[in-house]
């Protein structure tokens, strides 16, 4: 980085560490005590799919090592790979995520890669909560839905966790990038 991007506020872009997926069950303990969520042992990865032979390896790569996963294509044309586990297989869950993560950006997908999120509800399992992964940007962000609502976000419940989970995970300072996830697979 230079001294003209310094001057003019420009960063280096933060390389992604798929690594931080790792701290999500110390993070959901914290979010948990702190607000009731619990993990709903659902969990997706969403990438810009590429037409061609090489993504049809990484898909079959991909339901290699999970033979369970489910893909899906959204509104947007944006591919998801969802997991199950039970709820209390959290660990599990996130090495789904970390493996399906891995084999795209082994299979050169890396750019394509956009987001991972693992779902959450209340007590009542009335609200639902997610707490998304940010690829290119290697931090998390609450994402909660109004349930009901049709797409509109309970704001104060995202801040409310943000707060929780500073200390976890990387939150995501700009909340500009805190994007919707409607209808994401896994929430």
């Amino acid at each position: 980085m230079g001294f003209l991007d310094a001057l003019l506020g420009r960063r280096k872009p933060v390389r992604p560490d798929l690594d931080r997926l790792f701290a999500l069950p110390s993070a959901a303990i914290t979010l948990q005590a702190g607000a009731g969520f619990r993990p709903t042992g659902t969990g997706s990865v969403c990438f810009a799919a590429a037409e061609g032979g090489a993504f049809d390896r990484i898909e079959a790569d991909v339901r290699g090592i999970l033979p369970s996963a489910e893909f899906s294509e959204d509104g947007y044309g944006y591919t998801w790979v969802r997991s199950r586990h039970r709820p209390e297989e959290l660990p599990g869950l996130v090495g789904d995520l970390h493996a399906v993560n891995s084999a795209l950006e082994g299979g050169g997908f890396g750019p394509q890669l956009l987001c991972s999120l693992v779902g959450f509800r209340d007590a009542d399992g009335d609200r639902p909560l997610a707490l998304v992964y940010l690829y290119k940007r290697g931090t998390f962000y609450p994402f909660a839905p109004l349930p009901g609502a049709g797409e509109r976000r309970d704001n104060p419940l995202e801040l409310q966790v943000r707060g929780l989970l500073e200390g976890d995970l990387p939150v995501e300072p700009d909340l500009s990038r805190w994007f919707p996830v409607w209808g994401a697979p896994g929430l």
